[in-house]
């Protein structure tokens, strides 16, 4: 396969995964340049002689639309070990737009230096991943834990 052809491939590949349409036209395009007959059949040349973009036909790709009820939800109170944490996820559009950390350990310097870098990351990959099954960070595990459970009771409100 011609690598022109393989990255046409990689990116219908990509593109198909994300419509969910590996069926029809465009599926039909995307298994004829993987198996590398894209040329050698007369219905890949007709439609590469329709198509635009050189014999991929285009693949509509519809708007993820929110699963989450907009407003603000508050979160359990977990048991972090070192005090409790407790946070609020505020979704606009269906979507977690910001996620707040209402209270957290922060009597004791480690804990203020963990937190300090352990909620920002989780904040930022709970609205990356728009759910609360977020990685757990390294040197955090207990903060990460807990604040995985108070955000998704808070998602489990906004449901």
């Amino acid at each position: 396969m011609k690598s022109s052809t393989r990255i046409a491939a990689i990116w219908l590949s990509a593109v198909a995964v994300a419509a969910g349409a590996a069926s029809g036209p465009a599926g039909a395009a995307y298994w004829s340049l993987l198996s590398g007959s894209a040329s050698n059949t007369p219905q890949a040349a007709s439609s590469a002689a329709a198509a635009p973009n050189g014999g991929v036909a285009p693949v509509a790709v519809a708007a993820k639309t929110g699963r989450y009820r907009d407003g603000a939800y508050v979160g359990a109170v977990v048991d972090a070990y070192y005090g409790p944490l407790q946070v609020q996820a505020n979704v606009s559009g269906g979507r977690i737009v910001s996620v707040k950390a209402l209270q957290y350990p922060a009597d004791r310097r480690t804990s203020q230096r963990i937190n300090n870098q352990a909620l920002p990351a989780l904040q930022s990959e709970a609205i990356a991943a728009q759910d609360a099954q977020v990685d757990i960070v390294s040197g955090a595990t207990l903060t990460s834990e807990a604040y995985i459970r108070s955000l998704d009771s808070a998602l489990g409100q906004a449901s």
